[in-house]
């Protein structure tokens, strides 16, 4: 026997124990996966040693992962893994908000606020005015979607990379009678994601930066609409052609608006200047 026939045979000992696996979907990922990963390993002609470290990398990302820090996301992310199955999964309607990744950073559980409040509960940074409308790919508007919003604050860190439980710079609101939506929060500052685990590691290892350029996360659910994931980036920023983890789409981009001192669209006087967003979210009706 060769040594391709060997290996081969390897491969088709595990392809024939899953023969029986009685859910067709759970069987096809399984074979797919397994000619895939046997296929990486014959062609790089993986060593031993190589095959310890990635073990070891793996688990290492396992241990730092927890309720706060998805590491796992994280890799997913800067493999560009997340994107791709951001792209596989995009709405059918052209009409429709882009969507992107999810990124390691959303927390269940984030306080509800009046249409109109304030997300930024204390997350260091300039005022932003965030407002627009929620409607189907029809036009027709949607009230009472669920707009969940959580961002880094000027320092580029969101609230659970602070010690204690703190919570800013997230929370949720519903969309109005005619889909309109408003909150108030920090303009979003660009940041590294976090490189002091083994996903830093990878990318040190490979010549790659981490930065992120300034954006502003929304999760959008509204009744007989599919669930968007989606940012507001921030137009100018330097790292918009150099996202670590490729999230950057142009439709997404937007104007954070600067302005003086001086009384915001809600009435809000503010002695400092201010920013404001205004983009609107179209959502694709379920299929």
């Amino acid at each position: 026997m060769t040594q391709q026939e060997r290996e081969q045979a390897v491969t088709d000992a595990v392809l024939a124990s899953f023969e029986q696996t009685k859910d067709d979907r759970l069987r096809e990922l399984l074979e797919s996966l397994t000619r895939h990963l046997h296929g990486f390993a014959s062609e790089v002609r993986l060593t031993q040693d190589e095959w310890e470290r990635a073990i070891g990398f793996l688990t290492r990302v396992g241990h730092i992962t927890d309720d706060h820090r998805q590491e796992f996301i994280l890799l997913s992310d800067v493999l560009g893994l997340s994107m791709l199955t951001v792209g596989i999964n995009a709405p059918v309607s052209s009409a429709a908000t882009e969507s992107t990744v999810f990124g390691p950073f959303f927390v269940e559980g984030a306080p509800e606020v009046p249409l109109g409040g304030d997300i930024a509960g204390g997350a260091k940074g300039t005022p932003c005015w965030v407002s627009g409308t929620v409607r189907s790919t029809d036009g027709t508007p949607i009230a009472g979607g669920r707009i969940e919003a959580w961002e880094a604050d000027e320092d580029g860190l969101y609230d659970v990379q602070y010690e204690g439980n703190r919570t800013a710079g997230r929370g949720w609101l519903k969309s109005g009678p005619s889909g309109e939506y408003r909150f108030w929060s920090v303009r979003p500052s660009a940041y590294g994601i976090p490189d002091d685990g083994p996903v830093g590691e990878l990318l040190a290892a490979a010549g790659r930066g981490a930065m992120r350029p300034a954006h502003l996360h929304l999760k959008v659910d509204a009744p007989g609409h599919r669930t968007l994931i989606t940012h507001l980036f921030a137009a100018g920023d330097p790292n918009l052609d150099r996202d670590a983890v490729f999230g950057v789409k142009d439709s997404l981009i937007v104007e954070f608006v600067e302005h003086r001192a001086g009384t915001a669209p809600d009435g809000r006087i503010l002695d400092s200047s201010w920013a404001s967003v205004a983009f609107d979210i179209v959502l694709e009706p379920a299929a």
